[in-house]
């Protein structure tokens, strides 16, 4: 059964299907939504997903996202009596999967809540309401009679510190929330199209889980002794279960190779405050795109122990300012401290504002900081308001400016690595001279480029090489538009010593540059000798770079006289 509703501009509509038997997903299918926590743009919506297990005893597995209550509340009425839900299994308290907690349980008032103890203490803040509940760890096991018995296994970090996965035994059906999922939105219950959702399934891992990539293998490493796994019922988007092996695959090879990385960088934040989850993840996304890895800690749940065992490891130091008053705020307050008492004039650092309200003044954080040496990499990031595009993106190319600083003594050694005869030959591969311009939103981009090449006749297509942690690679997914700028013999050298210099984090790539719009949104340089309006069709990852291929819709030559500027190297293994 599909039950639609339309609204304007905003299509929301829910799906019921049997996906096991007695187990029942209510799939909030949100077609429309172009983002997610305002910093991730999504291509091919979302979708918030909910489950019924039927033994002996019934269990709902998570709620879904308050803007689908109505649809979500029908449905689930229409397909159970809420006063038979014995219990409510709590994957994670994020509002997009709790939002309906309260909602529920004032219908089945009776209803255990089952979850992580951290789990049970953020609901307390949430619901406001007296609540029966049962606190699980890692291998206990809930028995809902025939034969449908649960199993939860730990997976915090993935993506709140509050994270189970439940197991069931009969269905082999492992219920994962966040992970494994994808912000992809069809009318597929399942992942029949493996190209159709591949890049979604890569950007969600690597917007989301690359940052807690050491998380992500502990859980997978606990998720081997449940026996075979048939269906992976994740949170978002289509459920696993025509290539769960290739996919938690990779899954499993990603975050290796994370985990393998030299360098670390511990970032804190408050869960549930703020936006404080969202900034630290936007910057976390930033420094992953570097190689380097990242470990988040939550000030919430924080050890001090683990605190001092994590900054003991980490070369950078990254805080998202916790509230100054309240549990979370003394908590806070102590590993903080702890913090301090371990970090040495090696590491470096970064603060933000989470604005909350409430938040501690990052301040005299930063002079402490200061004090002990430590090398303020990105200037402090300060919330004045509901942060925006804008904000988000600032993030993204602080947490890179922090991962590019703490790799730049590697760097220069990889250059002088390589075999100085295959180096220089390499060298000779000549390019031309280009400045691609983008427009996403409320965020532009650019960047100075070599490596572009004609890849296609009809229809005509062009390939570009990205490097991983240009700020720009992250407006150039698949559907992306931009503009391809050819620069001119002999007129080239102002824009390319403009685009050539490092921005700072946010800063407006355009400033002091003649553009006008593109009919695709994207700047034209005024000055180049040609443009070339584009779209992404498809994307290769390498070791370090992208390979972007592109259809060209339109363009248009200002000189037809003019020849195209020329870019010759000496060596071939750094621009």
């Amino acid at each position: 059964m599909v039950a639609l509703t339309e609204r304007v501009q905003r299509r929301l509509t829910v799906e019921k299907v049997e996906i096991a038997p007695d187990t029942t997903a209510i799939r909030c299918l949100d077609w429309d939504r172009d983002r997610f926590d305002i910093e991730f743009g999504l291509k091919n919506g979302t979708t918030y997903n909910s489950f019924i297990i039927r033994g002996e005893k019934t269990a709902l597995v998570d709620t879904s996202h308050e803007k689908f209550r109505q649809q979500y509340l029908d449905t689930l009425t229409g397909e159970i009596d809420p006063k038979q839900i014995d219990y409510l299994i709590i994957s994670h308290t994020e509002p997009d999967h709790s939002g309906l907690v309260k909602d529920v349980l004032s219908l089945a008032p009776q209803a255990v809540v089952v979850g992580a103890k951290v789990a049970i203490q953020f609901l307390e803040n949430l619901v406001h309401q007296p609540f029966e509940r049962l606190i699980v760890k890692n291998g206990d096991k809930l028995d809902l009679g025939n034969g449908h018995v649960i199993e939860f296994v730990s997976a915090p970090n993935l993506h709140w510190p509050d994270t189970i996965f439940s197991y069931d035994s009969k269905t082999q059906v492992l219920f994962t929330c966040d992970a494994f999922g994808m912000h992809y939105c069809s009318d597929d219950t399942y992942d029949e199209d493996l190209k159709a959702i591949e890049e979604d399934y890569h950007f969600y891992y690597e917007c989301l889980m690359a940052p807690n990539a050491r998380s992500v293998l502990g859980a997978m490493k606990r998720m081997v002794d449940l026996g075979e796994i048939g269906t992976v019922a994740t949170g978002h988007g289509p459920l696993l279960r025509h290539n769960v092996a290739e996919l938690t695959g990779r899954y499993k090879k990603w975050s290796q190779e994370q985990a393998k990385a030299e360098t670390t960088v511990a970032v804190f934040y408050t869960s549930d405050y703020g936006f404080s989850d969202r900034l630290s993840q936007a910057i976390a996304h930033g420094i992953t795109k570097t190689g380097v890895a990242v470990e988040m800690m939550d000030f919430k749940t924080a050890d001090l122990q683990e605190v001092r065992e994590l900054i003991g490891m980490a070369a950078g130091i990254v805080i998202c300012s916790p509230p100054s008053t309240g549990t979370a705020g003394v908590n806070a307050e102590a590993a903080i401290g702890t913090i301090l008492a371990s970090a040495n004039n090696k590491q470096s650092f970064g603060l933000c504002e989470s604005g909350g309200g409430d938040d501690a003044s990052i301040y005299p954080l930063r002079n402490k900081f200061a004090e002990l040496g430590l090398k303020e990499v990105f200037p402090n990031i300060l919330i004045k308001e509901t942060p925006g595009e804008q904000i988000y993106q600032l993030c993204d190319e602080a947490g890179t400016d922090l991962g590019q600083w703490l790799t730049r003594d590697k760097a220069v050694k990889q250059m002088k690595s390589l075999d100085s005869d295959v180096d220089k030959a390499l060298g000779r591969i000549s390019g031309g001279l280009y400045i691609i311009t983008a427009q996403k939103g409320e965020v532009s981009g650019a960047m100075l480029a070599s490596w572009v090449t004609q890849a296609s006749f009809k229809p005509l297509g062009l390939t570009i090489a990205v490097a991983k942690d240009r700020a720009i690679e992250s407006m150039m997914h698949v559907g992306d538009k931009f503009v391809l700028n050819v620069l001119e013999e002999g007129n080239y050298q102002t824009l390319m010593k403009h685009f050539l210099k490092r921005f700072p984090p946010g800063a407006d790539r355009f400033a002091g540059v003649k553009t006008q719009p593109a009919t695709n949104g994207s700047p034209i340089l005024t000055d180049s000798l040609a443009y070339m309006e584009c779209e992404v069709v498809s994307r290769m990852e390498l070791s370090d770079h992208h390979i972007v291929y592109a259809t060209v819709d339109t363009g248009r030559v200002s000189n037809p006289d003019a020849l195209p500027a020329v870019h010759h190297r000496k060596v071939g293994n750094h621009y």
